[in-house]
């Protein structure tokens, strides 16, 4: 087929350009995927480009591995050849070949946030910083700010402003000096570093400038200034006897929400300054939206002063009107949500596996939880504890990190005591005393500590742990898979048995979680061997470090019946038949840190934008007259937002105009009471012969009650998982 064919003929000018720097703005549902996936089957097709000359930079793992997919199924395995990639995962791949230069081994490791943070507090501790008044991830959040604006330790101190800020370059100094120490790059190290290299260094610059000649970017509008600098080294100019590469660019400032993380709106506004000769195109037409939906979120962005003017249009067929709801409460918005949930799927106008509900904050998913959970209506939260954040996975990555790296600070003192072995905070500080004196690393100084002051029986202690990793990087270095590896961590190292041996039923689930890594590194093991690449530990810990948080955003088709709850952030790229949006009330959405600031509002405006056009068929909006907020009740106006929706394609509906107003009596007065504030915990009290359902064992009878207030145990009755004893204060156990 013609890679033309099934276009629009804006599409089809994107994709057969040729020649100066092309700026592709794409608006929400327009086909932008089809786009950069069919150009770059086209330059290899039609433009005779070798699949080794294109790199294509993506924002999610995920997002690359389908666009390689797509790219394959139009022009042949040849596809696999092309670089199509993150940002992080780029600049790994160059920093692998080249960190020697930097002072580096090519085997350096990379710290994700947990790692980072926790190499600040210990900075922080030798500088003896109050953590009560310099909290370790505000400066955590400064330090990646200055990377991300690509300044070093001297170049953020002379900007401070403050003496947090004086402070925060201290610490960023000696952070950085002990990254290096460890052999060791932050996320934000991976493209600062990647563009001091090509800056400071001709003939690396030389040799990615020759190679990559066709460089496209997706999701333009999210990039911070590191990254814009990175793509301006790669892309080059005609002035160093190498022409610059073509350069394309695909993104959509009216969906710019990431200000907060260091994205320059800025990037995607100037391009044509940035590139004069540049080449704009703009495609309008949405392929996934009702026109209602579309003119709803027109007009709300309209509303922006600085924007590049389009306008999304469909075939598609106005489609119903939009639904306004005007709830007494919290409660009502969400039972309002939860009937309208089970009226459309009895009337099979949509599945609860179509259906997603957005709201601003993490905070206000819980009602809608309960709610959900009363009217057993499956649903699932994206969000939450992520599968590589979780306890226990991190502890069995860090031995793995060690094993690969032992100069790894970070990891090793995760893990010198974890299971505990008798080494204490006194023996760790002794040895990391040692490593300072020497110039050394920790791991280093642990072999030098039989002469020091150290107890006897830590120094024994730290003998065996020694002697455990030396044996475990023995199969490193024999090239045993990761997956084998991982399982011999387990078992020679206590975390296992230990929880195994656990009375509490949370670890049945963390040895789940252990045993989904190993499973982990089985699938990284078969794909390596499918790519015709080198199997090696160093390659499946790069992996996982590059996993993206949106990377575990479900696809809607993999919904499976279930309702999606999540924060409008997190929503950006997916898309639902059906939509409800919710807390639209001003100091909710937009949120309150916004009001009365131009540049943040303009920025919410946007994550409306995005709110709205998720949907592709029914959208809801709704807004509560009050909610609770520390135990009484907070009015707050409509959202601004929802006075910006055209009139005639809204139908507004208000708590008392309900038909089912029934319901709404009984919801009255089972309001749940206020939660009480302060550090008063709050225990659930049950009782013998309760019904309750909890996240892992289902739904169970409690059989008896013990204790009381925070040491409150109860003994749950699960059928299949046999008797639980849960200690209430701390059990996801609801009441039914």
């Amino acid at each position: 087929m013609s890679l033309l064919e099934g276009l629009n003929p804006q599409q089809q000018a994107a994709v057969a350009h040729h020649g100066g720097p092309l700026l592709v703005v794409a608006g929400a549902g327009s086909g932008k995927t089809r786009v950069l996936t069919r150009r770059i089957a086209y330059l290899m097709a039609e433009r005779g480009v070798a699949p080794f000359e294109i790199l294509a930079i993506t924002f999610t793992n995920k997002a690359a591995g389908e666009m390689k997919e797509r790219v394959a199924a139009l022009v042949g395995n040849r596809a696999k050849a092309m670089w199509v990639s993150t940002f992080h995962s780029a600049c790994v791949r160059i920093l692998r070949q080249e960190a020697v230069k930097l002072g580096y081994s090519n085997t350096f490791t990379i710290y994700d946030q947990a790692d980072s943070l926790r190499l600040i507090q210990l900075v922080m501790k030798d500088l003896n910083l109050d953590p009560k008044r310099y909290s370790a991830r505000a400066v955590q959040s400064l330090i990646s700010n200055a990377k991300n604006e690509l300044q070093g330790p001297a170049d953020y101190l002379d900007g401070t402003q403050n003496h947090f800020e004086q402070t925060a370059a201290e610490v960023y100094a000696i952070y950085q000096k002990r990254l290096g120490g460890a052999n060791a790059m932050d996320f934000d190290d991976l493209i600062m570093k990647s563009v001091e290299l090509l800056r400071r260094f001709p003939d690396s610059r030389a040799r990615y400038r020759s190679r990559f000649r066709h460089v496209l970017v997706d999701e333009y509008q999210d990039t911070n200034h590191a990254q814009y600098a990175l793509i301006r080294e790669l892309v080059g100019d005609d002035m160093e006897g190498i022409p610059a590469a073509e350069l394309c660019v695909v993104g959509d400032a009216d969906q710019s929400i990431y200000g907060f993380r260091g994205a320059t709106i800025r990037n995607i506004l100037q391009f044509e300054e940035d590139y004069p000769n540049a080449t704009t195109i703009l495609l309008e037409q949405n392929y996934r939206s009702t026109q209602n939906i579309l003119s709803a979120a027109n007009a709300v962005i309209a509303k922006n002063e600085s924007r590049k003017e389009k306008n999304l249009w469909s075939e598609a067929g106005s489609g119903p009107l939009l639904t306004g709801y005007v709830a007494e409460n919290e409660h009502d918005e969400a039972e309002f949500v939860r009937d309208e949930i089970l009226r459309l799927r009895q009337e099979n106008l949509s599945k609860p596996g179509d259906t997603a509900v957005f709201y601003r904050t993490n905070a206000q998913s819980r009602v809608f939880e309960e709610v959900f959970m009363r009217a057993t209506i499956p649903y699932k939260v994206v969000g939450g504890v992520r599968f590589y954040e979780r306890k226990e996975v991190k502890d069995l990555l860090a031995y793995l990190r060690v094993i690969a790296n032992p100069d790894d600070e970070v990891s090793l003192r995760r893990i010198i005591n974890t299971p505990k072995r008798g080494i204490g905070d006194r023996a760790i500080d002794g040895v990391s005393e040692i490593a300072q004196r020497e110039g050394t690393s920790l791991w280093q100084a642990m072999s030098r500590i039989n002469d020091s002051d150290i107890p006897a029986r830590s120094i024994a202690a730290i003998d065996t742990f020694v002697s455990l990793i030396i044996a475990l990087r023995t199969l490193s270095e024999a090239k045993t898979k990761p997956s084998v590896i991982a399982a011999a961590v387990l078992e020679q190292s206590g975390l296992l048995d230990e929880l195994k041996n656990s009375g509490d039923p949370q670890d049945e689930v963390r040895v789940e979680n252990l045993e989904e890594l190993v499973a982990v590194a089985e699938e990284y093991e078969e794909s390596e061997v499918d790519e015709g690449e080198e199997i090696s530990l160093a390659g499946f810990l790069e992996d996982v470090a590059l996993v993206a948080d949106s990377d575990e955003i479900p696809e809607g088709e993999d919904h499976g019946g279930v309702v999606t709850l999540m924060t409008l952030h997190t929503a950006k790229g997916l898309e639902f038949p059906t939509v409800f949006l919710t807390g639209m009330e001003e100091g909710v959405f937009p949120h309150s840190r916004s009001l009365g600031e131009k540049k943040e509002l303009e920025e919410e405006r946007r994550l409306a934008y995005v709110g709205l056009t998720r949907a592709q068929r029914q959208l809801y909006v709704s807004r509560a007259e009050y909610r609770s907020a520390w135990g009484a009740p907070n009015y707050n106006p409509a959202s601004r937002f929802l006075d910006e929706i055209p009139t005639d394609i809204i139908k507004w509906n208000h708590g008392g105009d309900r038909a089912y107003s029934s319901v709404k009596t009984t919801r009255r007065f089972n309001a749940p009471p206020p939660k009480p504030t302060g550090k008063k915990s709050v225990t659930m009290e049950l009782n013998p012969g309760d019904r309750v359902t909890h996240d892992t064992f289902g739904l169970g009878t409690v059989i008896a009650v013990t204790g009381e207030g925070d040491k409150a145990e109860a003994t749950i009755d699960f059928g299949g998982y046999g008797q639980k004893r849960l200690l209430l204060r701390y059990a996801p156990v609801g009441k039914l």
